[in-house]
């Protein structure tokens, strides 16, 4: 498989795991509004789902700013890990750079082939 395209998956599968922890964060959000709004309430439940609602929050925060500071990377066009479009870029130029000396060439040699031929 392609280094970039594996890298793509495992992005993907970062933001999918973030995707769920975000579900966690509402859901352990929705427990404490709900164990809140009751007379008397559970004090060690509503701090489990606080430690849970927190953990979950700081990986959410985590691994969007680890996307958000990847993608700035590859918007910027610095180079980053898994890409080939700089390499790419500098061989592409590079053939040009040979096609354009190659073609100068021969108009050299031509000059010159004309230059030496016998004058009659």
């Amino acid at each position: 498989m392609n280094v970039a395209v594996g890298m793509a998956n495992d992005r993907l599968r970062a933001l999918e795991d973030v995707e769920k922890e975000i579900a966690s964060v509402l859901q352990s959000a929705g427990t404490i509004v709900l164990e809140l709004s009751k007379e008397k309430a559970n004090a060690s439940l509503l701090d489990r789902q606080l430690n849970q609602f927190q953990t979950s929050i700081n990986r959410v925060e985590s691994e969007l700013s680890a996307q958000i500071r990847y993608l700035t990377q590859v918007a910027t066009g610095q180079p980053h890990e898994g890409s080939t479009y700089s390499a790419r870029k500098d061989c592409q130029m590079a053939l040009n750079r040979s096609e354009y000396a190659r073609v100068k060439l021969g108009e050299l040699g031509r000059t010159c082939e004309i230059m030496l031929e016998p004058q009659t």
